[in-house]
């Protein structure tokens, strides 16, 4: 990959982590899976120095990825470029929400996939699949979330193929987990990872995604 290895990682709060929006190097990753991503890497392989950047927005739909992708992605031109989106787009049609009107999930992340092979052809691409467990409101309408979220897995999978990118399974990874300990241990509203969620999504990414 060369000594100057960027990798950028998108999505919404659950890769925001609470990061930082200016150049303090305390708090620009955010308390997420890609400060432990970067972290680790970061000091296995110090004398290659790789560069982390966090762009992941709280609230975020792959919709919203598409509309600020030239200045958060394409103009960063990332050597590699995770993401981790869903979350967000199954909520508002969950919940009867306007926003929610028409499902723009798969739609609107082939044109961001789209653009971003003509654009970056170079880049290597990583697709997260989004999860969610048993907890907290979710509980109250399951069924619902479950049906929806396990749609937007079944897409994720098929475009990582189509667009020949590195998949990142995460449900069963979560699923497993929460056999160990109850859900809220691992995801504490059922969506927002705790230190321990994100330790697991860290780990299944590097599990995945090979860069040295």
């Amino acid at each position: 990959m060369g000594e100057s290895l960027t990798v950028l990682f998108q999505g919404d709060s659950i890769t925001d982590g609470g990061r930082g929006r200016n150049e303090d190097l305390n708090h620009i990753m955010g308390h997420s899976y890609p400060y432990l991503i970067a972290s680790k890497l970061g000091h296995q392989h110090a004398e290659a120095r790789p560069r982390f950047i966090n762009r992941g927005v709280s609230g975020n739909r792959v919709s919203d990825l598409y509309a600020r992708w030239n200045e958060d992605a394409i103009s960063l031109k990332p050597d590699v470029l995770s993401i981790l989106i869903g979350v967000n787009d199954a909520s508002r049609i969950v919940n009867g929400l306007p926003s929610g009107v028409t499902d723009r999930f798969e739609r609107a992340y082939r044109h961001l996939l789209e653009e971003t092979r003509e654009v970056l052809p170079d880049t290597k691409l990583v697709l997260c699949e989004p999860f969610i467990l048993e907890a907290g409101t979710l509980a109250d309408n399951w069924g619902s979330w479950s049906r929806k979220l396990s749609e937007y897995r079944e897409v994720v999978r098929q475009l990582s193929g189509e667009f020949g990118t590195v998949h990142v399974p995460l449900q069963d990874a979560f699923d497993q987990a929460a056999s160990r300990t109850d859900a809220a241990y691992w995801l504490w509203d059922g969506v927002h990872p705790t230190a321990a969620g994100h330790a697991l999504i860290a780990g299944e990414w590097l599990a995945a995604v090979k860069l040295f």
